[in-house]
């Protein structure tokens, strides 16, 4: 079976279409970073580095430092699919990440989105 088209997209391509996503709604680059960093454990400063490298989406989560065991918290539907039903695990990462791009974006207040 062949892999989805998204895994080897840059994650550098993506990252302008979230932050204008939420810039649009009033929210912050920086609000945008720490989902990423609280999702995948990069710290702002590998976060720019996996930016500036270009990594594809597979790398960038099979890289990522240490992923948030709350993850496992997210649900809801996301491009029509609920992402807790994602059985493909790198396809159920990148879903978790739309989705709480979207939950920013929707105005939703940190400490939900975070799941704290």
């Amino acid at each position: 079976m062949t892999k989805h088209r998204i895994y080897s997209i840059s994650v550098a391509s993506v990252y302008p279409h979230y932050l204008a996503k939420a810039e649009k709604k009033g929210r912050s680059k920086a609000e945008v970073d720490q989902i990423i960093c609280w999702l995948t454990g990069h710290s702002t400063e590998s976060l720019d580095e996996e930016l500036a490298q270009k990594t594809s989406f597979e790398d960038f989560f099979a890289r990522a430092p240490k992923m948030n065991p709350s993850r496992a918290l997210i649900t809801g539907v996301i491009c029509g699919v609920r992402v807790e039903d994602i059985e493909e695990p790198t396809m159920r990462e990148i879903r978790y990440l739309d989705k709480l791009v979207d939950e920013l974006a929707r105005g939703k207040a940190m400490e939900k989105i975070l799941r704290k």
